[in-house]
């Protein structure tokens, strides 16, 4: 308990107020949502950043904030308050996918931002380092005023799966360059991993998947034949077997601060189907998604079904 309050307390620290500086013209967005982004509960923009406006200040701006242990906790947002101990429920805070490493009041909003607060149990996943949520971010944009080159990675270059996904990026704003699949790469470069989980698996991405949602914050995990998917519940543990044909679309960071998404699956039926899922409004505050054969479902399967689009 006391490391789940030191983390979230350094994810959220306290303070505000802007600074000295001309406005900027800028789309900011903001969006409250709860448990793992299944359900929106607030969401405003912005059309102008100052230099001084932090993630806290935005937050404050939009929503009403309480805050505990000398203002630097977030106790509530618009009255839902965090639950410490058996509940371990926290908010948590992300800029374009990426999870707050600094407290909200030390970071600054850059036009471009999507800023996304969720309330979430962390039982299952202390740390989510990366989201989905925010595509086409940070793909577009970056992070912290820095936008890295993208670079595509296919199995099979001449694969539908490859030019599906391709040409999604393409059309969100991304200009992705090409690269053989698992070459090296390191923290300046956002690597989308386009291939069956048989080579997927393979990278360093891969390998921090499969060692489970503390490690990787994707809860999700395939057999071990590589081709059946097990979606995962918020406590870590299997929800539900995906039907055949199942794609996953995730993100990660892994060692060097390298940040990859897997567009995968058991088969290249499968893989094609996660591509066709790289789209902003099916992706919108998700952590992960599944892509079943007749719909995209949200990861990790909250309730029944968990949300689906």
């Amino acid at each position: 308990m006391l490391a789940a309050l030191a983390l979230a307390a350094a994810l959220a620290s306290g303070g505000c107020g802007l600074g000295p500086g001309e406005e900027r013209r800028g789309h900011v967005e903001l969006r409250v949502t709860r448990e793992f982004g299944h359900r929106l509960l607030h969401a405003t923009t912005r059309d102008r950043v100052r230099p001084g406006d932090t993630v806290m200040r935005l937050l404050q701006s939009g929503a009403r904030v309480t805050t505990a242990y000398g203002g630097g906790f977030v106790q509530s947002i618009d009255g839902l308050e965090g639950r410490g101990g058996g509940g371990r429920h926290d908010w948590f805070y992300f800029v374009n996918g990426l999870e707050g490493d600094v407290g909200a009041a030390d970071r600054r909003v850059r036009p471009g931002d999507v800023v996304q607060w969720d309330y979430r149990r962390w039982s299952g996943a202390m740390s989510v380092p990366a989201i989905v949520g925010a595509f086409p971010e940070p793909l577009v944009s970056g992070t912290g005023g820095r936008r890295l080159p993208v670079r595509l990675e296919c199995a099979d270059d001449r694969s539908r799966a490859c030019g599906e996904a391709s040409r999604r990026l393409t059309a969100a704003g991304v200009t992705p360059a090409r690269a053989p699949l698992g070459d090296p790469a390191g923290g300046s470069v956002v690597r989308v991993v386009v291939a069956p989980w048989s080579l997927a698996r393979r990278g360093s991405a891969g390998a921090k998947l499969e060692q489970g949602p503390q490690a990787s914050g994707v809860f999700a995990r395939f057999g071990r034949d590589g081709r059946r998917l097990e979606l995962l519940g918020p406590d870590a543990r299997p929800a539900r077997t995906a039907p055949a044909g199942t794609g996953l679309v995730a993100a990660t960071v892994v060692e060097g601060g390298q940040r990859v998404w897997l567009v995968t699956g058991g088969d290249e039926a499968a893989v094609e189907r996660a591509a066709t899922a790289l789209d902003r409004a099916k992706l919108r505050d998700r952590y992960a998604v599944a892509a079943l054969p007749e719909r995209v479902a949200a990861l990790p399967i909250v309730g029944a079904e968990g949300g689906e689009r």
